[in-house]
C-alpha cells in the first residue's frame, strides 16, 4: 500500500514539475504546449492510480470521487491552456 501511495505522490510531483516547466517556457508556444501535454499525461496516470487504489480498497469511493473530480477539473484547465496558448504565452518580438 505504501508503495502505491508513493506512486501517486510521485505522479503529483511530476505533474506540478511539468506545469512549472511549461510556465517557464511560455515564451515558446510549442514548448509550452509540450510541457502542458506532459503534465496532462501525468495527471491522467494519477487517475489510473486512484482507480487502482479504490480497487485495492486503499481509499474509499467518496475519497476517490472527490480526488478524481479535482483531477478532471485540473486536466480540463490544462486542455484549455493547450487549445488557447496565445492567452498564456508571452510574445517577445
Amino acid at each position: 500500500m505504501a508503495k502505491d501511495i508513493s506512486e501517486i505522490e510521485l505522479k503529483i510531483i511530476q505533474m506540478i514539475f511539468h506545469r512549472v516547466k511549461a510556465w517557464r517556457k511560455r515564451k515558446y508556444p510549442k514548448s509550452f504546449i509540450s510541457k502542458l501535454s506532459d503534465s496532462d499525461a501525468e495527471g491522467a496516470e494519477t487517475q489510473v492510480w486512484l482507480d487502482y487504489s479504490l480497487a485495492c480498497k486503499y481509499i474509499n469511493e467518496n475519497t476517490h470521487n472527490i480526488l478524481n473530480e479535482k483531477y478532471e477539473h485540473i486536466l480540463g484547465m490544462l486542455v484549455n491552456m493547450m487549445r488557447n496558448p496565445e492567452k498564456w504565452t508571452v510574445n517577445y518580438k
